[in-house]
């Protein structure tokens, strides 16, 4: 650590003053009996002590235990259902035990999940006249030792169907939704019934990609990670020289779509006694999918006829991208070979708590899930190794005698990789609990994905959290300044002046608990400059190539960054976990809500008003909700902080707002997702979308023959949104009124 960041933090007391606070601490934050009567002090510490504790934590953090975590998880593959993967979970707990968290539990869930047949590979061939001539690489070329293992899993994408496919060609660009419509509309004389098609990676979620070929009778998919977007600097700056994807590296993914979680217990725990689906569910791909590296995705290519594809669907390939249908020579045809099964093994969440000194029964999460593709530097074990050495520095805390006001849940999930399984099966399990009690869950995932400014996702509660955080930390770059000026400075959101935070999607284990029960959340990490780049992903994702090689050579060499993404998520879960009243947002809610309805106004405004359909219903309710917000933010501020049912109201009104914009009914033909406000895009579940019931049934609304039907569908998820708002501001009124 540079000598600059000690001095850096803001409010730091010297360490003289710190080791006195210690004595202090010690007989001020005993645990105290849990009662709280109207005339006994809520709160334990005083703001000053808070400070102590805040400066105390952000220091016994260090970048040198977080990268020897990396470093040790990422020494080996460890997919979900493995042997690999179990080790993990028991050397977790066997940690947290170690650390003396007041309760360690190993979570087993049994699910379906996927895995490729090692003695019958996955590939892709090119037949002439049924012979092969040409075949996919089975795996990735080793171009470093420690690449080398005998467990990574060969390339292959999760809950593909089995099948040995032959048929023509076709390329589709990213294979978004628009993508194959634009082909439908303007090339119909291009027919992917009965087609192969392939596809690049990026612009959506891969499951969606599969779902748009397989809904225009495509029989089969291919993808690739084109190097216009994973290796733009030649292909000699690639891995081992420079960050980029070299021609042999793949990407593997699941393809599963629907509801996150186990595909075959929908909405319940996949425990021993829960009903199952048959494994064929129909939620799932009906036709084979492979990915490829773009090394191999040019000899398709290369060959594939037709014309000449628009500007806008070439890639980087040093070849002419055309359409199809089929190869230049009439007697070829591509073939894929697909045996990946499907089969139900057992996963493991681990879950360790550090029970509240005031309120034990109000729970601050904090998670990141354990499974990689391979190695999995970067996801998830950039993040792993934060939340185990925050889960450290919480264990100092408690051996000089803090505790903190809340409980905290320190989880680490199975399987997300497939689906968000591990995290999901836990919130259908404990729903029950969580919608009750939990305060707030903060992820970490793949923590650090570039080296250009810290950033997050979160919902509009906890933006001012993740920003007062961010001001205390030290940037991972510069030392000398926080994270907040320099996420700031570099990626600044013009509408409000503040560092632009992103919605939350469903791309990490933070949509169950954000999108199902309605838990303010928040992911944390450090990125790439996303706006100059446009990069999906950073380029090695999911690949063997993602190695603690590449994280210390290309993304973080003092883990620095580590540290930054690891002190505000330290500080974060501490202020949420630790302050008297919640630092919830509920006007920057309302701010949030008000942007959201002038976008659905600047984008479908005269559509709407051609129809008949007005948004002055919304508008009200939304002054409403913006009234009540401001109303309570004043009452929050003039609380007696000493009146602990006044503290206890208050706060109970902040958690249930969140928990107010949640439609027990779902969404329409999406019914695990019940947030009306934000969810995952029905387009890409990695992004999200505000307002998404009434936004979907705007969708592509004018190629609909039935018009009357689908407008009268409009107006019923604008009232339903306009009574979810109306509702919501109800939350943070009198509690003596309606």
């Amino acid at each position: 650590m540079k000598p600059q960041s000690r001095v850096f933090i803001f409010g730091l007391i010297v360490v003289g003053a710190a080791m006195l606070a210690i004595g202090i601490l010690i007989g001020q934050f005993g645990i105290p009996d849990g009662s709280c009567s109207a005339s006994s002090s809520p709160s334990t510490n005083t703001p000053s002590e808070n400070e102590t504790i805040s400066v105390l934590m952000i220091e016994e953090c260090q970048a040198e235990n977080i990268e020897e975590h990396v470093r040790q998880l990422s020494s080996r593959p460890h997919l979900a259902g493995t042997p690999a993967e179990k080790e993990n979970a028991e050397m977790l707990v066997s940690l947290w035990t170690e650390y003396g968290l007041d309760s360690v539990r190993l979570l087993p869930y049994d699910v379906l999940l996927a895995y490729p047949d090692p003695d019958n590979p996955n590939k892709v061939m090119i037949t002439d006249n049924g012979v092969a001539v040409f075949t996919s690489a089975l795996t990735e070329a080793v171009l470093r030792p420690e690449d080398n293992n005998t467990d990574v899993v060969p390339p292959f994408n999760a809950y593909s169907a089995q099948g040995e496919p032959e048929g023509p060609l076709v390329y589709v660009n990213y294979g978004t939704a628009d993508d194959f419509d634009w082909l439908a509309k303007n090339r119909p004389d291009i027919n992917i019934n009965g087609s192969i098609v392939i596809v690049k990676y990026g612009n959506n979620f891969r499951g969606q990609k599969v779902l748009h070929a397989q809904l225009a009778g495509a029989i089969g998919v291919i993808m690739y990670s084109d190097p216009n977007d994973y290796a733009r600097d030649g292909s000699e700056a690639v891995y081992q020289n420079d960050w980029w994807l070299p021609d042999t590296g793949v990407q593997r993914g699941t393809v599963k779509v629907g509801s996150p979680g186990d595909p075959i217990t929908p909405g319940y725990p996949a425990k021993p006694y829960m009903y199952r689906l048959n494994a064929s569910d129909p939620s799932l791909p009906t036709i084979p999918v492979h990915p490829i590296s773009y090394g191999d995705a040019q000899q398709l290519l290369s060959e594939l006829g037709g014309d000449e594809v628009q500007n806008a669907w070439k890639g980087g390939l040093n070849i002419t991208y055309r359409y199809g249908p089929g190869f230049t020579d009439p007697n070829r045809k591509v073939k894929m070979s697909i045996q990946t099964s499907r089969e139900i093994r057992t996963i493991y969440n681990v879950i360790g708590v550090i029970n509240g000194a005031v309120e034990p029964d109000r729970y601050v999460l904090l998670g990141n899930h354990r499974d990689a593709w391979v190695y999995g530097a970067v996801d998830p074990s950039s993040g792993t190794g934060i939340l185990m050495e925050t889960t450290r520095v919480y264990s100092q805390m408690l051996k000089i005698g803090w505790r903190p006001r809340r409980s905290v849940m320190f989880c680490s999930w199975g399987a997300e990789e497939y689906g968000l399984v591990g995290s999901t099966e836990f919130v259908e399990e404990y729903q029950k609990i969580l919608g009750e009690r939990a305060v707030a869950y903060i992820n970490i995932d793949s923590a650090v994905v570039g080296n250009f400014t810290f950033g997050a996702r979160a919902t509009p509660l906890l933006q001012q959290a993740v920003w007062d955080a961010a001001k205390k930390v030290p940037d991972g770059e510069t030392q000398e300044r926080s994270a907040y000026d320099v996420w700031l400075e570099r990626v600044p959101d013009p509408r409000t002046g503040t560092p632009f935070t992103a919605g939350i999607g469903s791309g990490s284990d933070y949509a169950p608990f954000m999108h199902r029960i309605g838990v303010p959340s928040t992911d944390l990490l450090y990125v790439y400059d996303f706006i100059r780049l446009g990069l999906s992903s950073y380029p090695v994702y999911h690949s063997v190539y993602e190695t603690f090689y590449y994280v210390k050579n290309f993304l973080d060499r003092n883990f620095w960054r580590h540290l930054t993404v690891a002190r505000v998520y330290l500080e974060l879960s501490r202020d949420l976990a630790d302050s008297v009243i919640l630092p919830f947002g509920c006007a920057d809610y309302a701010a949030k809500l008000q942007q959201a309805a002038q976008g659905l106004e600047r984008n479908f405004g005269v559509k709407l008003t051609q129809n008949g359909v007005v948004l002055d219903d919304m508008k009200s309710a939304l002054d409403n909700f913006t009234e009540s917000a401001q109303n309570f933010e004043m009452e929050v501020s003039d609380i007696d902080l000493n009146d602990a049912y006044a503290v206890r109201r208050v706060n109970d009104q902040m958690m249930q707002l969140e928990r107010a914009f949640i439609d027990p009914a779902g969404l329409p033909d999406r019914q695990w997702l019940r947030h009306v406000i934000f969810a995952p895009s029905s387009v890409d579940t990695y992004s999200g979308a505000e307002f998404p019931a009434v936004v979907d049934a705007l969708y592509l609304i004018d190629d609909d023959p039935d018009q009357e039907t689908r407008w009268n569908n409009v107006r019923k998820q604008l009232a339903i949104l306009t009574f979810t708002i109306q509702s919501a501001a109800s939350t943070l009124n009198d509690v003596t009124q309606l």
